[in-house]
This record gives structure tokens, C-alpha cells and sequence, in this order.
């Protein structure tokens, strides 16, 4: 029982710390993030494992965690406010070509960051060129091109 409750509270505070460190894709990372990531990881093994190593543990800790994750998506599905708490809601940061400053410090990224997904995605070169850019939930941008942008 120890095994489960662990597993149960280590989930939750994992999901809590993520949740409130922001939005951070695995192609927006830094050297820092993959350090910590690891930290993380490692710490984490080491309270929900405790000093029992056998694969019945293992198993159980397992079946916990996906049943958790299971258990929240539906939730999410139920109720679509607890998706909003646990997942966040997209952000605007560009509208109609204007940079909102205060969402994008609130989000964590930089003009630049922007600017990247901007050129990925549609080949844009100035900000001017963006109607809207949207820092979606998952963290990923959504760029929408001015119309005279495309042509």
C-alpha cells in the first residue's frame, strides 16, 4: 500500500510542479532544462521506489501511474475546467501584429522564440508579418500570417 500512495503523491507533485514551471516544449529546451530533467528523474526514482527494488514493486508502481494518467484524462473529459487547471489554456501573445508584452513575459518566452516558430512554420521574417501568435497549451506556438504575409 506503501508503494501505491507513494507513486499517487509523487504523480501529483510532479504534475503540480510542471503545471506551474510553464509551458516549455522538448525543442525549446535548455542545457539547463535537460539537467534538471534528469535531476528530476533521478530523484523521483528514488521516492517512488524507496529501497525496494523488485519487479513486483516496479509493476505495481507502473499500473499506478498509468491508472492515474487514465484516471485524469478522463476526468478532463468530464469536467473540461479541471483540463483547463491541469493543462492550461492556449495564450495570445501577437495580435494583429501587436506584441502583447505582458503575456509573453507571464508565458516565459522571448520575441525571438516567436520569431522562430514564425520562420518555421510560414517562412515569415519580420514580427510585423504575424497577425497572431498563439503559445498553445502543449506549449507549441501557433503563428496565423498576416493574409498579404502568404502571397
Amino acid at each position: 500500500m506503501e508503494t501505491v500512495i507513494r507513486g499517487a503523491v509523487i504523480y501529483f507533485v510532479l504534475l503540480i510542479v510542471l503545471r506551474l514551471s510553464g509551458r516549455r516544449t522538448i525543442t525549446q529546451m535548455t542545457p539547463f532544462d535537460l539537467v534538471l530533467l534528469l535531476i528530476v528523474a533521478e530523484t523521483t526514482q528514488q521516492a517512488l521506489l524507496g529501497n525496494d527494488f523488485s519487479l513486483t514493486n516496479a509493476f505495481v508502481l507502473i499500473v499506478v501511474l498509468f491508472t492515474l494518467d487514465i484516471g485524469l484524462s478522463y476526468i478532463k473529459l468530464w469536467f473540461p475546467k479541471a483540463g483547463l487547471a491541469l493543462d492550461g489554456s492556449p495564450t495570445v501573445l501577437i495580435a494583429l501584429g501587436k506584441p502583447d508584452y505582458k503575456q509573453i513575459r507571464k508565458s516565459r518566452v522571448t520575441l525571438d522564440d516567436i520569431s522562430v516558430a514564425a520562420r518555421e512554420q510560414h517562412g515569415l521574417e519580420r514580427l510585423d508579418q504575424i497577425r497572431f501568435a498563439v503559445l498553445e497549451a502543449d506549449g507549441d506556438f501557433s503563428i496565423i500570417p498576416e493574409s498579404s504575409a502568404e502571397t
